[in-house]
């Protein structure tokens, strides 16, 4: 059974899972923690006013197309122009969205620190953020080429953390560390 399938088939046999496929294997992760869903919560609290005023969009658990490969990542927030293209029902374009946003949880740390960002610059993603509390930092990724991103800025937990252009915000990263 070919990967793509097998895929396919673990998502709708657990449809509760965050079931991905990255560097070629698949990663099938349970639910999030309380930590997990708390550094979200105060994500969302920052990026809502922002997006809504915008008529942007914020997604959950919706995949990425980045392009022929086979990786198909999920992560954990998108946001998203209004009707953004998509690749069938279920991925969005990588170079159509906003913002990526990774949270690492322990088994997620060189998945969301090394291999997603790659393939992320080259599917276009313009803003790959990565906030990792156990770390204490949070990492956001600019200007993506075929060789990973151009710019890299790393805070503290605590720190303020700029967004660039269309963004123009200033996130106040004190809350995200669970």
């Amino acid at each position: 059974m070919d990967t793509l399938h097998y895929y396919r088939e673990l998502g709708e046999r657990w449809p509760d899972r965050k079931i991905e496929i990255i560097g070629g294997r698949i990663v099938v992760r349970e639910g999030p923690t309380i930590d997990h869903a708390e550094v979200i919560f105060q994500l969302l609290l920052q990026l809502m006013p922002f997006v809504a005023e915008r008529a942007w969009e914020i997604w959950q658990d919706v995949a990425l197309f980045l392009g022929p490969q086979v990786d198909r990542y999920r992560p954990d927030l998108l946001v998203v122009p209004p009707d953004p293209p998509k690749w069938g029902d279920d991925h969005v374009f990588g170079n159509a969205t906003h913002l990526v946003v990774e949270v690492v949880s322990k088994s997620s740390v060189r998945d969301d620190h090394e291999i997603k960002p790659r393939t992320c610059a080259r599917g276009g993603v313009p803003l790959y953020l990565v906030v990792d509390a156990f770390a204490g930092k949070a990492r956001l990724l600019s200007r993506p080429g075929k060789d990973g991103y151009g710019h890299e800025v790393d805070v503290k937990l605590g720190e303020p953390l700029d967004l660039p252009a269309p963004w123009e915000l200033t996130l106040d990263t004190a809350p995200l560390t669970a």
